[in-house]
């Protein structure tokens, strides 16, 4: 940034450290798919096992989203970063000695409370390090790190659990995940400003609630018709994204596709969501309306589930499907959190309002793929999986659309 002073460009380069924090979480969350093939030969993982593997890491967010977001804003952002990462450390070098599906389960679940405690306070800590002329952008940013955590573990972790055999490489693979926690914690704590040295950016209060109490703050938030559909939105994006994109190895290793182009395969479908995020950072930053940006990612969404499960459609044109299906669905998150800085009843309720939008978008991330895993099972493959996406698509589209009457497009 030109004539920046050195405290804007240390925030800024704290604020970047803030959203590594935010990939190394995802990267807990998104190491599970690659291993699945490998934990139905070593532990003897069923396909419904499987999806509630992948579910599980939401528990924590699926009922104690608002109440976490309510706490990191009393304990600091900081230290509930720092905490989390410590958390996320200890159960994955736990889960790393799981012997059978419950224990796994288990620290998956352990491994969510501290993914939450990561992922609340971050837009808060990132409004508070970066200039209002940056927000936009580096929300677009933090929007993306969910699906660049998910492609790097995509695409590293086969890789390094077949550096060895296949009963510990996976085994390997939780524990470096876990030292880089550790790692990131330590950087967190050294380069980001304690909590209570961190600069506020301006913001106006709404409903007169500086000082409010606890259980002020969370009726404002639970009292809000746009917390709510905010929330609701979230669930029916990040439940079909995870189902689809989280059972892509299983369903190209049942193709019988090599494990690395499996790889490869699915890290590029997980990654090209960085380009929606991003793209929503830019257009919100030029005015484009929220509601034109959901709306064009649900569409989006819909129409590649439809081409890349289309039993007759020619296999480049089905991942063509998939890459359009999280592409254009990355303009979802971004908007959204944009959304929850704005629309947040008040400044000190932006945690608890992301907090809900969370615990929501957590229960679809549990729901998603269990039920794409029973319908598949039901069908007997996975030709049903388009319809189940495009039935979630209409009603994000419904709840995207009540969001834009909530304000008038020019306070949006």
């Amino acid at each position: 940034m030109r004539n920046a002073t050195p405290e804007t460009i240390k925030n800024l380069r704290a604020a970047r450290y803030v959203i590594a924090a935010g990939v190394v979480a995802a990267l807990h969350v998104g190491k599970l798919p690659p291993a699945l093939p490998v934990l139905h030969d070593v532990l003897g993982i069923s396909l419904l096992q499987s999806g509630f593997l992948l579910s599980m890491v939401q528990l924590a967010g699926m009922t104690l989203g608002l109440v976490t977001g309510l706490a990191v804003q009393r304990i600091g952002l900081k230290r509930s970063m720092v905490a989390g990462l410590l958390v996320l450390a200890l159960a994955s070098a736990l889960g790393s000695l799981s012997q059978g599906a419950a224990w796994l389960l288990a620290m998956r679940a352990l491994e969510g409370f501290g993914f939450l405690w990561i992922v609340l306070p971050a837009p808060s800590l990132v409004r508070r390090l970066v200039p209002a002329e940056r927000l936009n952008t580096m929300l677009g940013v933090w929007g993306a790190y969910m699906p660049l955590g998910t492609a790097l573990a995509l695409l590293l972790g086969p890789w390094l659990m077949h550096l060895g055999e296949a009963a510990w490489g996976w085994r390997m693979w939780w524990c470096l995940l876990s030292a880089l926690a550790i790692l990131f914690a330590l950087l967190l704590g050294w380069h980001v400003p304690a909590d209570q040295g961190v600069r506020v950016a301006p913001m106006p209060l709404r409903n007169g609630a500086e000082n409010a109490s606890a259980r002020q703050l969370l009726s404002l938030t639970l009292r809000s018709g746009a917390v709510w559909l905010m929330a609701l939105t979230f669930a029916m994006y990040s439940g079909q994204w995870l189902a689809v994109i989280g059972f892509l190895p299983s369903i190209y290793a049942q193709a019988g596709l090599r494990s690395t182009s499996t790889a490869w395969l699915t890290a590029g479908a997980a990654a090209v969501n960085i380009v929606g995020n991003l793209l929503a950072g830019q257009l919100l930053g030029r005015n484009v309306q929220p509601f034109s940006l959901l709306a064009v990612g649900f569409i989006a969404m819909s129409a590649g589930a439809m081409l890349a499960f289309g039993a007759t459609a020619h296999p480049m044109l089905q991942y063509a499907g998939v890459l359009v299906f999280s592409m254009l669905g990355g303009l979802i998150p971004a908007t959204l959190f944009s959304l929850a800085i704005k629309l947040a009843p008040t400044a000190n309720t932006v945690s608890t309002t992301v907090g809900w939008m969370q615990q929501w978008s957590a229960l679809g991330q549990f729901a998603g793929p269990p039920l794409v895993a029973w319908v598949a099972v039901q069908a007997g493959g996975w030709q049903l999986t388009g319809w189940v996406i495009l039935i979630e698509c209409v009603i994000g589209l419904v709840l995207a659309w009540r969001i834009s009457l909530w304000r008038k497009p020019a306070q949006l």
